[in-house]
């Protein structure tokens, strides 16, 4: 069929034969199945939000990227990948989540991505809010063990408890520190910014190793020298790269819950994502898609092609 270009893998169907707006609306138009089994890397969305702590709506990301997903191609023209060609890809759906009980959601989470580990499968996550990410690293680290971390993000997401609780979408990296879940030597967090609680913000994650590197370090500059840097920081060992789209800068993705001015363009996302080449990724997120605060849809746009970009840079492609 012309929409399978003739491939023996998954491969999404082209706008000059299949109309983008028909269709079940999965990620890239992608076939739909229930579970990994048999796939080198998926799709998955995580629809929770209620670990935010300023505006909700990121339980409606993964629907919104997925629609906005049909603008995004097989071929990657920039850098050449051609993801579709070597690796068995699908979307496998959404995770059952509990609206009403976070710590129950965690554990649905954990399980899910447990399964989809042990499969041999790469999860592409679409958020949700950043709270995932802990249930998520605590499946990906028990197959794996400590993991680097490449985290672009307006916050470090290292806050300690808020309310009175231990888990949200301000804690979770912390939370994952504690049950050694990440290689501290090798996380590096990419565009942090903004005001704060306390007089050294990042005193924690500098104290365990992390790296941190300010928006204002990264402003007016190409970012390929920095992820030069960090590809030998992170070397052959297992990586996880967590992108929060609102590490970049509001003008650009306003479709957020805790917007921070003077954040990293778009451009700068790619370089980032894609100079993350040849690292052996084990698994990727995009957090923080909250749809109803950018009617043009950008930000889910936005948030399609940087997932689309991460699927590129997986080993194997």
């Amino acid at each position: 069929a012309p929409c399978r270009w003739g491939s023996q893998f998954n491969v999404p169907p082209s706008a000059q034969f299949v109309a983008r707006p028909v269709g079940i609306c999965s990620m890239m138009k992608l076939p739909v199945q229930a579970s990994a089994e048999g796939l080198d890397a998926a799709f998955v969305g995580v629809p929770l939000d209620t670990g935010t702590s300023n505006r909700p709506g990121a339980r409606f990301g993964p629907r919104q990227i997925r629609a906005e997903s049909a603008m995004v191609r097989r071929y990657n023209g920039s850098t050449g990948a051609a993801p579709f060609d070597s690796l068995q890809v699908a979307d496998i759906g959404d995770v059952n989540v509990n609206l009403y009980n976070l710590p129950d959601s965690c554990r649905l989470i954990r399980e899910s991505y447990q399964k989809i580990v042990a499969s041999g499968c790469v999860p592409l996550t679409l958020g949700g809010d950043h709270t995932i990410t802990y249930p998520i690293l605590q499946a990906v680290a028990e197959k794996h063990g400590p993991v680097g971390l490449v985290h672009v993000d307006a916050h470090t997401d290292t806050g300690d408890r808020a309310l009175g609780e231990k888990i949200y979408h301000g804690t979770p990296f912390r939370r994952c520190v504690e049950e050694g879940l990440l290689d501290c030597s090798r996380v590096v967090q990419i565009g942090i910014r903004g005001s704060s609680y306390d007089p050294d913000p990042y005193k924690y994650c500098r104290d365990q190793g992390f790296r941190v590197v300010p928006a204002e370090e990264c402003w007016r500059k190409s970012l390929v020298p920095l992820m030069g840097e960090v590809r030998k920081q992170m070397g052959d060992k297992p990586v996880y790269i967590s992108f929060d789209i609102d590490g970049l800068d509001p003008a650009y993705a306003p479709g957020t819950g805790t917007p921070e001015i003077a954040g990293l363009t778009p451009a700068q996302a790619l370089e980032i994502i894609r100079g993350c080449k040849g690292l052996n990724i084990v698994g990727c997120d995009l957090v923080e898609v909250a749809p109803m605060y950018d009617v043009s849809g950008n930000t889910a746009l936005l948030g399609a092609n940087l997932l689309f970009e991460m699927l590129c840079v997986l080993p194997g492609v």
